[in-house]
């Protein structure tokens, strides 16, 4: 664990989290998308994977800007929320049940992104760094909206169970 001294090193920190995040979804969302048996969820899941490419690619950006690497650290919380996701994956359950269950692991993972983004965000506007602010706020608005379409998902989902089990 280095040392914090500095608004920045807390900054530089945080990046190096969000890109291990990062970083491990990229091998997580190939996994769900194939254990979805929803096409909108399928798709959702592929298309978050781009979207997670393009992030990393700004926090790369990011850490450029704050003359750091965004490597060299892993991020703990990930590595159980893939846990969770893959615990979801070997549910024996009906498809509608499973992918409740992935969008509730995804949902939980695109949470911790909007909190990391957001305190990393909040961290580049106390330094007034904004064109970091920029980059963090783009991937915190896909990060959002992403969180959206789950819910929608979800719901669309729970209407078709609810009208079968009538």
């Amino acid at each position: 664990m280095s040392k914090l001294v500095t608004v920045k090193d807390l900054l530089v920190q945080e990046i190096k989290d969000l890109f291990s995040a990062e970083n491990q979804l990229t091998h997580a969302l190939p996994k769900m998308a194939e254990g979805a048996s929803d096409p909108e969820l399928k798709k959702g899941f592929e298309n978050h994977l781009k979207e997670t490419e393009v992030q990393m690619e700004r926090l790369e950006k990011v850490a450029e800007l704050l003359d750091a690497s965004p490597r060299g650290k892993a991020c703990e919380a990930m590595k159980g929320l893939v846990k969770e996701g893959e615990e979801a994956l070997k549910e024996d359950a009906d498809p509608d049940l499973k992918d409740l269950a992935l969008i509730i692991a995804a949902q939980k993972v695109e949470h911790y992104e909007i909190a990391g983004y957001g305190g990393a965000r909040a961290l580049a506007e106390a330094m007034q760094m904004n064109k970091v602010v920029e980059l963090l706020q783009a991937t915190l608005d896909e990060e959002g909206k992403t969180d959206q379409k789950l819910t929608e998902i979800a719901s669309r989902i729970l209407a078709g169970t609810k009208k079968s089990a009538d």
